[in-house]
C-alpha cells in the first residue's frame, strides 16, 4: 500500500471526502521496534469531533482518532475486477431480489419494502435500491410501522464494497442505533465451467421442490409458515430444483439445490448436502446439473450468496471459479 510522494507520507484526505472510498494508515501503538501501525481500506463515512468512521468491504466500520492518521488518500471506487461477469451491485441486488421474490411488496420511493412472514432475512427486508423519497427519519418511521403491523422487526439490507454500495446509509443507520447482523458476500462467476463435466446421472432436475426436498433444506424449519417458504421458494422467472436421492428409499435426499434463471444470471442456493454424503462431489454435481439446465436457458453468468463463516462452501465456491463480488448484511431497528 504506497501513501509515499517524494519519500514523504502525506495525509492526502479530509471531511470533505465522506462517502468516498480511502485508504488510510493510522498509528497503532508501539513496540519493541518502534511505532505500530495499521491499514484500513474502506468508505468515508463521517469524520466529525476529531474521529473517522471507515466502513470496510465486508460491511465492518472502523472508528479512528484524527490524531492517529499518518497517511491517507482517496482510492478507485471499486477494485479493478480481475474475473467473472462484469455487474454493478443495483443490477445483481435487483437480480436476486426477483429470483427470491417475497410474498409481499411495496414501494417507498426507490426503496423495496418485502415481507414473507419472516422466512429468510432477504425476504422480509427493506432493499434499498435509490433513495426513499423522503428524508431519511420519515422513512425509517414508515418502515418501523409497516413491518410492526405484519409482526416483523425492522431490517434493512445494505450492501457494502462495491460501486454505488450503501456505506454511507449503513453509517447512518449505524448512528441512529441500528444494529448490524447476519453478514453475507455476493460471489459471481462465469456460468458455462460449472457445467463442463459428464452429465451425471444421480441428481434429479424438477419444477417445484417435493416434500423431501423441503424436508432435507435445513432453513424451512426457521421462523415463517410453510406456505410462505414454499411461494419464495418456488416464486422467480425459471426456477429449478435439484435432488440426489438418499440411499434408503423414500428416506431424506443425499443433496439438493435450487437455481433460478433471469436473463443472463443464474442464482445458486440451498445447495446443501446430508452430513453423512459429504466428500462426495455431490455439491459440485448439483452445481453441475442446474448449471446445465441454466445454460440451455441462454443464462451465461452465475451468482451465489455465502456467510464468510461457511469455510467450506467458500472453498468449493473457489474451486469452481466464483470470486466475491460485494457484501451485505442487516440493519435492525432498535428494539425490533
Amino acid at each position: 500500500m504506497e501513501f509515499t510522494m517524494g519519500g514523504r507520507l502525506e495525509l492526502r484526505i479530509s471531511p470533505d471526502d465522506v462517502g468516498k472510498r480511502v485508504s488510510v494508515r493510522s498509528l497503532a501503538g508501539s513496540g519493541g521496534g518502534g511505532p505500530a501501525f495499521t491499514d484500513t481500506v474502506g468508505v468515508l463515512t463521517s469524520w466529525a469531533d476529531g474521529t473517522l468512521s471507515i466502513t470496510r468491504r465486508d460491511g465492518r466500520s472502523v472508528r479512528l482518532e484524527e490524531a492517529a492518521l499518518v497517511a491517507g488518500k482517496v482510492v478507485p471506487a471499486a477494485p479493478a475486477r480481475r474475473r467473472g461477469p462484469a455487474a454493478g451491485v443495483r443490477e445483481l441486488a435487483e437480480t436476486a431480489a426477483r429470483g427470491w421474490p417475497a410474498v409481499e411488496t411495496a414501494r417507498l420511493g426507490g426503496w423495496l419494502l418485502r415481507a414473507s412472514g419472516g422466512f429468510t432475512g432477504r425476504a422480509n427486508s427493506v432493499l434499498p435500491l435509490d433513495g426513499p423519497g423522503t428524508d431519511l427519519d420519515s422513512a425509517l418511521a414508515e418502515t418501523v410501522r409497516w413491518y410492526g403491523e405484519r409482526g416483523l422487526p425492522a431490517l434493512v439490507q445494505v450492501a457494502t464494497g462495491g460501486a454505488g454500495a450503501d456505506e454511507v446509509l449503513a453509517a447512518e443507520l449505524e448512528r441512529r442505533g441500528w444494529t448490524a447482523e447476519r453478514f453475507a458476500v455476493v460471489r459471481t462467476a462465469a456460468l458455462a465451467p460449472l457445467a463442463d463435466r459428464e452429465p451425471d446421472p444421480r441428481v434429479r432436475l424438477s419444477r417445484r421442490p417435493d416434500e423431501a426436498w423441503l424436508g432435507a433444506y435445513r432453513r424451512g424449519s426457521s421462523a415463517g409458515s410453510a406456505g410462505d417458504a414454499l411461494k419464495v421458494l418456488a416464486g422467480g422467472p425459471s426456477v429449478w430444483f435439484a435432488t440426489v436421492p438418499g440411499k434408503d428409499r423414500g428416506g431424506a435426499p443425499a443433496a439438493i439445490g435450487r437455481c433460478v434463471v433471469d436473463g443472463r444470471w443464474a442464482g445458486f442456493a440451498a445447495v446443501e448436502v446430508s452430513p453423512g454424503r459429504r466428500r462426495e462431489g455431490l455439491a459440485t454435481a448439483v452445481m453441475a446439473e442446474l448449471a446445465r439446465a441454466a445454460l440451455a436457458e441462454g443464462a451465461s453468468a452465475a451468482y451465489l450468496q455465502v456467510e464468510p463463516e461457511n469455510t467450506a462452501a467458500l472453498a468449493l465456491y473457489d474451486r469452481l471459479g466464483f470470486a466475491d463480488h460485494h457484501g451485505y448484511h442487516y440493519r435492525r431497528a432498535p428494539h425490533g
